[in-house]
């Protein structure tokens, strides 16, 4: 019987020149250290742990060391790394330098450095801090992040300035977080832990989103992510309870409570511990319920919880100077039900963006001491929230004259539908 297995035959082509030289894209090592390496030089590099350099003109690029940047004093901290003030020894620019924390080396890259340079270098938006470039050190767990350098962030600026913003300056802020966020939404990116501390701003008054490490890109129907996510003050209620369905309703949480922070010059929600958080959200907006969030009954942890009956919206009692159309964006971004909060778009159509007192110019803002600016050890270095300073007393800033109770408001027919059965004070 006949074999129906293919026949192969080998010819050997004939006139074949030894090559003394390696064709394009061939990996080979070079054994003179000195000279030039191809891709496989650059591979065994890191499988052998010797140093080798990567010549100019490599197609795949080369990656500075961090030892042509003079680190100048450090900054701050981000959720996955220690930021530094930073002079490029070779242009003189001034830099951020981000060092990605390595706290399980033997498990390779961590995941959450690998996403925040993806994110970071797939946006280009003013409001965005840029990704520059990615830097090593002397080891392969020795890892920079070269990003854009802004002289302030809000947190050091709350703590330290001695007039609070006003209310025309807190707008331009907002609308500028609104627009990155936008922006990022659109991209299908949550950043996941929005706070003061993570807005940049920069002494032409741009503010920037920054701190990309506990962001994530997400999918509809959206896929389960961990709920150990968002700084406990701007945490969004669904994620307190257990939600592990992530959206961008839960950067809008966060913006509520930012926008809670500026008017008021204090920490708008400052809960103590996860039940703390909870019963501060309640005396703010009251107790929710099945009729206002479909879905509050079968969140997972909420039979942790014994909830209080507090059946009041306080939001006006807090904020009584707010003219109707502030008072309505805040209650649109402090919805229990995130299928029904308000998105970033959404918010900067606003009335509150367009009456008086109107939002001011990006570099009209006031200028500031450059307190990130200090050397090591200094007090800016302490950014965890809660510090000791007390917080300055909430202004008291009379509502705008003129203003109806008709003002036309893309937000305002939501909320008010929205928080039937509840009593507003």
């Amino acid at each position: 019987m006949e074999s129906l297995e293919p026949t192969v035959s080998v010819v050997p082509q004939e006139n074949e020149e030894k090559r003394d030289e390696p064709a394009e894209n061939e990996v080979t090592v070079n054994p003179d250290p000195n000279a030039p390496i191809t891709r496989r030089g650059l591979l065994m590099s890191f499988l052998t742990g010797k140093t080798m350099e990567i010549p100019e003109n490599d197609t795949l690029g080369r990656c500075r060391f961090v030892s042509e940047f003079e680190k100048l004093n450090r900054i701050g901290e981000g959720t996955y790394g220690i930021v530094y003030r930073a002079r490029d020894s070779k242009t003189g620019e001034i830099v951020a330098l981000k060092k990605v924390r390595m706290e399980h080396e033997q498990d390779g890259f961590p995941v959450s450095g690998l996403r925040e340079i993806s994110i970071l270098l797939s946006c280009e938006h003013e409001n965005i801090v840029q990704l520059i470039e990615v830097v090593v050190g002397k080891s392969l767990e020795s890892i920079f992040l070269v990003m854009e350098y802004c002289e302030q962030d809000l947190a050091s600026l709350l703590d330290n300035m001695q007039q609070p913003f006003t209310e025309s300056q807190v707008k331009c802020i907002m609308i500028q977080v609104l627009k990155g966020l936008e922006y990022l939404h659109k991209r299908y990116i949550i950043h996941r832990d929005l706070k003061v501390s993570n807005l940049l701003m920069t002494d032409k008054g741009c503010v920037k989103i920054a701190d990309f490490g506990l962001a994530r890109t997400f999918s509809v129907p959206p896929e389960n992510m961990t709920s150990r996510v968002v700084t406990l003050w701007y945490r969004a209620p669904e994620i307190l309870f257990g939600s592990k369905t992530h959206t961008t309703a839960i950067d809008m949480w966060a913006v509520g409570c930012i926008l809670g922070e500026l008017l008021c010059h204090r920490p708008l929600l400052p809960g103590r511990t996860e039940v703390h958080q909870i019963e501060l959200i309640i005396d703010l907006l009251g107790t929710p319920s099945k009729d206002i969030w479909p879905e509050f009954s079968s969140l997972p942890l909420l039979q942790n919880f014994t909830l209080k009956k507090q059946p009041y919206n306080k939001i006006k009692s807090k904020f009584p100077w707010l003219t109707v159309a502030g008072l309505r964006l805040l209650n649109f971004l402090f919805m229990y039900d995130p299928v029904k909060r308000a998105t970033a778009e959404e918010c900067l159509k606003s009335t509150y963006f367009k009456e008086a007192p109107m939002p001011c110019e990006p570099q009209l803002m006031p200028t500031f001491p450059q307190h990130r600016n200090l050397k090591m050890g200094a007090k800016i270095d302490n950014i965890t929230l809660g510090g000791s300073n007390p917080p300055p007393p909430a202004p008291s800033i009379g509502k705008a004259e003129g203003l109806s109770e008709t003002i036309p408001d893309p937000v305002s027919e939501l909320v008010s539908t929205s928080f039937q059965g509840y009593v507003f004070r």
